[in-house]
């Protein structure tokens, strides 16, 4: 493509979290809240550098990142764990950092996201509006400082929300009615106002993704493309019909929408951008580099060592009542691991978790074994009944018989879930500690929360705290405390990689010292999940 292109091409990639998000093999270092949780810059100054280092490897020289966004609502499904801290300051330390890193490698830029800010509205853009509803005062002390603090830096590109942000836009528009109050993609008060005029930003705007209905939903898409050009934004992410959005746009264009003006101004921008990463000055054939260079810096050691450090420092002992650590085989030899998962596993994210192999329980199961423990994972009553149905379906089926009445399958179900009772001397002798393994994304849905199977008398909730010990520990979002308050000691790990479990095991088993601090509000501004 660049060898074939009359101007050399802008190829973007959206490593806000690692090298994975440009190429599938590429180093995940962590989410942002995972670095948050170091406490250390320097962590996300690592993950601009090795993230971006091994994009540009492949071709890329354009991240959608650092994510600029600050976590004020525990329940927001966009940025779970994809923004460094609720602090801004933290916010603004660590995107400076990661910029830093970024530029370590020549020839490649950043486009923060998402203008003019997320993490206060609890709906995802993905699927309905978004408003940051902050007051003037409190978005400039907030956010403002995050993209100053970038814009200072040299900040090269910003990608504009299909966020509402009404206070800023009344300020510039006094007479602007309610309902023409725009998404910062749509809202020349938002990015010739707020981000050009007060923020003093020079660089190229781009859209946010274009079939997120908190655009879609504004006006008719043969409005919608020429309108975010018209507004301010210099580049529109991603087509439906290509000859289709091209015609949108002229006609835009030869409505008088996009001015001569506005369309030479985001064509200067564009062409800046390109001037910037140093496009200009290689011939089409030395801007790839070489191809070796794949081999060589993609998932390589020296990242990898880098995230297994990050995983080390995050892991972050949030709630310890019961001090129940070290875990140790002399101590709680029978551990009984119960997974606990999320409600959504549809949409994108579902698509990106790859294929199959061991459970994130039986990874830990595993890691526990090696160390003399007797585990078992837990199967709530329903669930293995209606295993243990479709086995003998199965069986029937293989045996040319007819298989059981679905209704007698049904009826059993139901039986175990409303009579299905353990005593308590029971539950109790069959483990010596419970460790509850939260698995919530937290992200792509409206708002993912753990789902129960909630048998009568089973033990996937852990309604038994005072009973034996129980750890409950997540390896996603780091909000699982609003589920289980009654939990005495919580730890977050922010992920399930492997050398995320590696660390939480040894942590937990008392061979390394919990170091991560809490870069959110954990306890979810709840005052029951604190006792």
């Amino acid at each position: 493509m660049q060898e074939n292109a009359k101007i050399p091409l802008i190829i973007a990639c959206n490593t806000e979290g690692g090298g994975n998000g440009a190429c599938t093999d590429g180093t995940e270092i962590g989410m942002p809240v995972k670095i948050g949780a170091t406490g250390d810059e320097k962590y996300a100054y690592e993950m601009g550098r090795i993230a971006n280092k091994e994009a540009a490897a492949i071709g890329c020289n354009l991240s959608f990142a650092p994510l600029s966004d600050i976590n004020q609502n525990w329940r927001n499904p966009v940025i779970s764990k994809r923004c460094f801290s609720n602090d801004p300051d933290v916010v603004a330390r660590m995107t400076q950092a990661y910029f830093k890193g970024t530029h370590e490698n020549a020839g490649f830029g950043c486009a923060a996201k998402h203008f003019p800010g997320d993490g206060i509205d609890e709906r995802d853009q993905h699927l309905s509006p978004s408003v940051n509803s902050a007051d003037c005062d409190t978005w400039m002390a907030t956010y403002g400082k995050v993209y100053k603090g970038l814009i200072d830096c040299g900040l090269e590109a910003v990608m504009a929300g299909h966020i509402m942000q009404p206070a800023w836009t009344r300020k510039i528009n006094p007479s602007i009615k309610d309902e023409d109050i725009m998404p910062a993609t749509l809202s020349p008060e938002l990015l010739q106002g707020l981000l050009r005029k007060e923020l003093g930003f020079n660089g190229m705007i781009l859209t946010d993704a274009s079939h997120m209905v908190g655009l879609t939903c504004m006006m008719k898409r043969c409005d919608v493309l020429p309108r975010a050009i018209a507004a301010g934004c210099d580049m529109f992410l991603f087509f439906n019909d290509m000859d289709e959005d091209f015609g949108y746009m002229m006609d835009g264009y030869k409505k008088g929408i996009i001015t001569e003006e506005r369309l030479q101004e985001a064509l200067e921008r564009i062409l800046g951008l390109k001037a910037r990463l140093g496009l200009h000055k290689k011939a089409p054939t030395e801007i790839m580099p070489p191809r070796e260079d794949v081999a060589r810096i993609v998932g390589c050691d020296e990242h990898k060592a880098m995230a297994r450090e990050v995983s080390e420092r995050a892991v972050t002992l949030v709630k310890n009542k019961d001090n129940v650590f070290p875990i140790t085989p002399e101590k709680y030899k029978r551990i009984m691991i119960v997974p606990a998962k999320g409600a959504s596993g549809g949409g994108i994210f579902a698509l990106m978790k790859g294929g199959k192999g061991p459970t994130t329980a039986e990874k830990v199961a595993e890691r526990l074994k090696q160390r003399g423990f007797e585990v078992e994972i837990y199967e709530d009553p329903v669930s293995k009944l209606q295993k243990e149905a479709a086995a003998k379906a199965a069986q029937a089926a293989k045996d040319g018989e007819k298989a059981e009445d679905p209704g007698a399958e049904m009826m059993r179900a139901l039986m175990v879930y409303f009579a299905g009772k353990t005593p308590i001397k029971d539950f109790v002798a069959k483990q010596d500690l419970v460790l509850t393994l939260g698995e919530v994304n937290g992200m792509g849905q409206t708002c993912e929360r753990v789902a129960w199977a909630m048998s009568k008398g089973g033990g996937e909730i852990p309604w038994y705290v005072h009973e034996l010990p129980v750890v409950v520990a997540s390896v996603g979002h780091p909000f699982l405390l609003a589920d289980v308050p009654q939990a005495r000691t919580y730890v977050n790990a922010y992920d399930a990689k492997d050398d995320t479990l590696d660390a939480l095991v040894e942590k937990l088993c008392g061979e390394s010292e919990f170091t991560g601090t809490d870069p959110v509000d954990a306890f979810c501004g709840m005052w029951d999940t604190h006792m």
